[in-house]
């Protein structure tokens, strides 16, 4: 799973890091991963405009973006703002929280918080699209827009494969936009979901 970027800040993002166990605790607090969320999707900002569209106090902003910062999850932008009002980026590149988290119980734990976190905002982002886009976007982002399911029965190793080359696919797409920021773009997100059904048989060998 990879978590979103926001690419503003950067024309190039350092390659993807794998989510250590505390790094997974860092974001397992939901303060922590809505902040994380709001730089991701709406870039810079310093500890008050957070509180503001978070609605929480601007010193626990602080405090958490302290936390954060110390795993390198976020990062003070340099050359702007003040000492007394600081500015705040996610810190560029890929976050990946792999399935294969091992067999260590903290591990599990950890990771299941984030991964909820993550689903639950995907679904409440697709969900406030269906729910309002369609009402106050203008058609020409309504049509710029897609919703894609397709279903195959696929071996292991055809859906690694398969989920491969989505993922090179949708890396190439962010690397050509990545940090364009130009007149008349709004925060987009980009969702790719490939997994196998929990309920569904293996065919036999």
């Amino acid at each position: 799973m990879d978590t979103p970027e926001h690419a503003a800040s950067a024309a190039a993002a350092p390659p993807p890091r794998i989510a250590d166990l505390g790094t997974l605790k860092a974001l397992g607090h939901p303060l922590r991963m809505q902040i994380f969320d709001a730089l991701s999707l709406h870039g810079a900002a310093t500890s008050s405009m957070l509180a503001e569209r978070l609605g929480e106090s601007s010193g626990a902003m602080s405090y958490h973006l302290r936390q954060l910062a110390q795993y390198d999850l976020v990062r003070e932008v340099v050359g702007r703002g003040t000492a007394r009002e600081r500015w705040w980026e996610r810190t560029p590149g890929a976050l990946t929280v792999p399935p294969d988290h091992g067999s260590d119980p903290a591990v599990k734990a950890a990771t299941q918080v984030v991964m909820d976190h993550v689903q639950h905002e995907r679904e409440s982002h697709l969900r406030e699209f269906l729910d309002r886009g369609m009402h106050e976007l203008p058609d020409e982002w309504l049509h710029a827009s897609v919703m894609s399911t397709a279903h195959l029965r696929l071996t292991r190793e055809q859906l690694d494969e398969a989920s491969s080359e989505l993922a090179h696919a949708v890396e190439a797409i962010v690397t050509r936009y990545r940090g364009m920021d130009l007149p008349g773009s709004r925060p987009v997100e980009l969702q790719l979901n490939a997994f196998p059904l929990v309920d569904g048989e293996e065919l036999p060998q």
